[in-house]
């Protein structure tokens, strides 16, 4: 089965608020999938649903073929899942935590729990209560990456972790990707996103307004472009594909639509191009387009 997950248009409600609305989302087996969208878009109630914590108001969501809210026992023993606040046993040590974790999920590698423990610089012996929101987010971490499961969920996994401990994060994952694991990774940093997933699935407002590859995203949206010409450019300026034109002497710079790139490079080339460099849109610019106000520009 090359999909471990699908949920088809999903809704859930609280009374008349609407928090999902008809999402679809597949994950298949072996994929890295970055889940985007800020606080409040829906990320979250997406994952308890597909973890059975929370019933859906209509469409359906399996994992493994098997339904997410009648069969959440069978599933969970498949799934390795982090949230992005922690809340622990205080009066239990970290060590002690990481044990009880690891034996309510079953397949727990011990080597492997002491390398990570290691690598994410945790004092274990130290009780819970006495632990930062970072240092309460490492023990999830660890059990995570130390049990064997065949999906893992993150959902904001470095939400009060430094740069270092983020970067530690990463690697692990990039080792679930060589062992050809399935990943869910829900968060609003992007330049994680960026560099760890395979495909992108936008959420805002409850709804799913973009899916794609890194580079499917960036075929739909606009490419930055920075040149300088012999002679002034014109006509560029009028274009309804061109954006944000700015001009200082013989320097431009604008965004293009992506359609727009061969007539545009074609004029420039006319100018006299005296230098040009063109760069594909990152994440963040393809998120904060689709996040932009009706009455801002587009980027």
């Amino acid at each position: 089965m090359d999909e471990l997950v699908k949920l088809e248009s999903v809704s859930k409600y609280f009374g008349k608020h609407v928090a999902l609305e008809h999402v679809d989302l597949t994950i298949r087996r072996g994929e890295t999938v970055g889940f985007l969208g800020p606080n409040g878009s829906g990320k979250s109630t997406t994952i308890r649903v597909m973890l059975g914590l929370l019933k859906k108001s209509g469409g359906e969501v399996k994992l493994f073929g098997k339904d997410a809210w009648t069969e959440a026992v069978d599933i969970h023993k498949r799934i390795a899942y982090v949230p992005g606040d922690v809340n622990v046993w205080p009066n239990l040590t970290g060590g002690q935590v990481i044990d009880v974790l690891g034996k309510l999920h079953g397949d727990f590698n011990e080597e492997k729990r002491q390398q990570l423990i290691e690598r994410f610089q945790l004092d274990p012996r130290k009780k819970s209560k006495t632990y930062s929101k970072g240092n309460r987010q490492k023990l999830a971490l660890i059990t995570a990456f130390a049990s064997e499961a065949d999906l893992y969920i993150f959902d904001e996994p470095t939400s009060g972790l430094d740069p270092l401990m983020a970067s530690i994060f990463r690697e692990c994952v990039r080792e679930l990707q060589e062992e050809g694991k399935t990943v869910l990774l829900s968060s609003h940093i992007l330049a994680e996103v960026e560099e760890l997933c395979d495909r992108v699935s936008i959420i805002k407002e409850g709804k799913i307004i973009e899916t794609g590859t890194l580079e499917e995203l960036r075929h739909l949206t606009r490419i930055s472009i920075t040149a300088e010409t012999k002679q002034p450019v014109t006509s560029l300026p009028g274009r309804s594909d061109v954006h944000q034109w700015e001009a200082d002497g013989a320097k431009v710079h604008f965004y293009v639509d992506a359609e727009g790139l061969a007539p545009v490079m074609q004029e420039l080339a006319g100018a006299g191009v005296v230098s040009l460099e063109s760069r594909p849109p990152t994440l963040e610019e393809i998120f904060l387009r689709h996040y932009e106000s009706k009455a801002g520009e587009g980027r």
